[in-house]
Formats: C-alpha cells, structure tokens, sequence
C-alpha cells in the first residue's frame, strides 16, 4: 500500500490507541499523536509517571518521550486496537 493510503488511515485513527507493523517485523503499538507528511508519532500506552505527584518528568510518558517517529514508508499494516484490554 502507498505511503499516502497510511497517511490518510493515520489521520483518521488520530488519538486512537493502534498496533503498526513494519516491513522490517517490528511491531509499535500506541496512541497516535501526530502525524507528519512522512512519520506517525505515538504516544505509548500506559500511564505517564510523575516522581511525587509534583509533575516532574512531565516531559514524556514512561520517560521516552514520543520518539523520532515511524516513517509512512516502512508499515506495512495498521491496526486500531481496544483500549479495554491496556
């Protein structure tokens, strides 16, 4: 499938919690976050962590933040996953 056919199906899926599978075997799941002309950023699943209850660490969710992105280019399946079982 086309870079743009991925693109248009993240958009779609935006803030939905996802399972994206590369052509290289990885598999990244999470909440897409954004997405660029050629990268889907996502949020990981869980909960953020904050040292204390004060919001330290509020730059990122598990303390790696969202990541360089997966280029459009390199999935080669997308699927939109049910957040009741997380």
């Amino acid at each position: 499938m086309s870079v743009e056919h991925f693109h248009g199906l993240c958009h779609r899926h935006m803030g939905r919690a996802v399972e994206i599978r590369t052509h290289d075997g990885r598999i990244h799941r999470g909440i897409i976050h954004r997405v660029a002309n050629n990268r889907v950023y996502l949020q990981p699943l869980g909960r953020p962590r904050n040292l204390g209850g004060f919001g330290y660490g509020g730059w990122g969710w598990g303390g790696w933040g969202f990541g360089a992105g997966i280029a459009l280019g390199t999935i080669a399946s997308l699927a939109v996953l049910s957040l009741f079982f997380f």
